[in-house]
């Protein structure tokens, strides 16, 4: 893909409603992200033919205080989409507060392109707390759950 090509993507992401865009021609793959205020980003970089705009890169460290507790994990979105604690809206939570969880148990959904995901636990422990309001849009990478370590 050459740089012109590129750069208008780049145009495009931005003049548009979409935070993030990847395209894939054969062995080549551009992956371009929108910014969030307070973040920096990394230089595009090329190897074996593809270029590539990183993911932003936090500007500082949080706090020891911000810090989690060495027993606290976070479960994040896999993807950008739409966050859903229910698989209905007249239907119960798939997890709450206190509540225990186990390795691939559903804990939420997370619509992207009409598209239902659930989304699974990568550990076992208790759900300590929802750190999304339900029908949030969420990005690549957010915290969507603080779960206890079993």
């Amino acid at each position: 893909m050459r740089r012109e090509e590129i750069e208008d993507l780049i145009r495009l992401v931005e003049e548009s409603n979409i935070s993030e865009l990847e395209i894939c021609e054969g062995r080549k793959k551009v992956r371009i992200a929108k910014g969030l205020p307070g973040i920096a980003h990394t230089s595009a970089s090329s190897n074996q033919g593809s270029a590539q705009v990183s993911s932003p890169i936090p500007l500082e460290q949080p706090a020891a205080s911000e810090k989690l507790a060495s027993n606290l994990k976070e479960i994040i979105s896999p993807m950008v989409g739409t966050f859903y604690r229910a698989p209905a809206p007249d239907a119960d939570p798939f997890v709450d507060v206190g509540q225990p969880v186990a390795v691939g148990q559903t804990v939420c959904i997370v619509e992207a392109m009409k598209l239902m995901n659930e989304i699974g636990a990568e550990l076992n422990g208790t759900v300590r707390e929802v750190l999304v309001e339900n029908g949030q849009p969420v990005e690549f990478g957010q915290p969507l759950f603080l779960v206890e370590a079993a």
